[in-house]
């Protein structure tokens, strides 16, 4: 008889708004992990923002905290996470105030600035590319 260990077979639970419940881990693979089970057009849009920020900061520190990927320089922090909601995914820019222009949407955190992509997941790849690249050279959030 075969037994299957559902632990390992079961999909991550979403959680409010189709949020991943991933298990905190430093590395590629949760990142990996996350963007897996990110549900319908939400996958493709982290498939697209994970490469892109790979491709724009060769050697990108990645983990998972808090059920949301974390982007990073080894020794300076993290400059970028994104985050699944019911209409969008969202972009945190942990210094966005700094960069130019100023990434859109406000946050009550002085600092962070959001990008909002919705089910279209259009976005204009230039201007994230130019904001990722600034985000990665200033210094990033100790969490």
């Amino acid at each position: 008889m075969k037994t299957t260990d559902n632990k390992t077979r079961a999909k991550p639970a979403l959680l409010a708004g189709g949020n991943p419940q991933i298990p905190k881990g430093e590395g590629d693979a949760p990142v990996q992990a996350y963007i897996a089970a990110m549900p319908g057009w939400k996958s493709d849009v982290g498939r697209r923002l994970d490469a892109l920020v790979t491709r724009t900061v060769p050697g990108v520190h990645k983990a998972v905290k808090w059920n949301s990927p974390f982007y990073g320089v080894a020794g300076q922090g993290w400059f970028l996470s994104f985050h699944c909601f019911t209409h969008y995914v969202k972009l945190a820019f942990f210094r966005g105030l700094s960069l130019s222009p100023v990434p859109p949407v406000e946050s009550k955190s002085q600092d962070t600035r959001y990008v909002h992509i919705l089910e279209d997941g259009r976005f204009d790849e230039a201007q994230l590319a130019a904001w990722i690249r600034q985000a990665s050279e200033l210094p990033g959030e100790k969490m």
